[in-house]
């Protein structure tokens, strides 16, 4: 069997699932509890990988992989799932750049979640947070842009990490209130949330 670090809030965990839920391996993976953290390390998941990161996927004969990207292009190929991540031409190229984009504004929005978070209040420096919102409007920007062509069935990488990042936002920063502004990407997201597997990997504290 699989085994997965995890945490439940991570959107790159939930990324993950995503892929699990889809190509039918879900109930093939284990999770293994873990506590990510951008300052301490927590052992459990620096065994198996140095930069002690979630997601972590251990496989059956102990070898490690990561990140995200690494392990669901792995789930993907496992269940010989090419919808998933198209293996040559524009199709690849377009859904690897859409999963940069969703994984761009993942790593700002977590990055200014930690800003207020993770540092203490004498040394925080709000004009790099408000840097780091910048990019994630300017993601949101770029993907209201593309919503009208973003599947909302039968999803690639894509759309799977642009549907993870949207929900982080609706998860960590309500106070953007991101639907009012782009509602194209609003509406796209409205329906893709509601795929079963985005369902089942909603993200909820520990």
């Amino acid at each position: 069997m699989l085994k997965l670090l995890f945490a439940p809030t991570s959107p790159f965990v939930r990324k993950v699932m995503v892929c699990a839920h889809l190509t039918g391996q879900a109930e093939s993976i284990e999770l293994l509890d873990s506590a990510a953290h951008p300052v301490r390390r927590d052992p459990r998941i620096a065994a198996h990988n140095p930069l002690a990161k979630v997601p972590t996927l251990i496989l059956e004969n102990g070898q490690a992989i990561y990140d995200s990207r690494v392990i669901c292009e792995y789930l993907a190929s496992r269940a010989d799932a090419a919808d998933i991540f198209p293996a040559s031409g524009p199709a690849r190229w377009t859904a690897l750049t859409r999963q940069a984009l969703g994984d761009g504004l993942l790593d700002a929005a977590l990055l200014a979640r930690y800003e207020r978070t993770a540092r203490p209040e004498e040394v925080q420096w709000p004009t790099w947070r408000e840097a780091l919102l910048t990019k994630v409007s300017a993601c949101l920007e770029s993907i209201d842009a593309i919503a009208p062509d973003l599947a909302e069935e039968q999803p690639t990488i894509g759309e799977i990490t642009i549907g993870c990042a949207l929900g982080y936002l609706d998860f960590r920063f309500p106070e953007l209130d991101w639907r009012a502004r782009y509602r194209n990407a609003a509406r796209w997201n409205e329906a893709f949330q509601s795929l079963p597997a985005m369902q089942a990997t909603r993200p909820h504290e520990g």
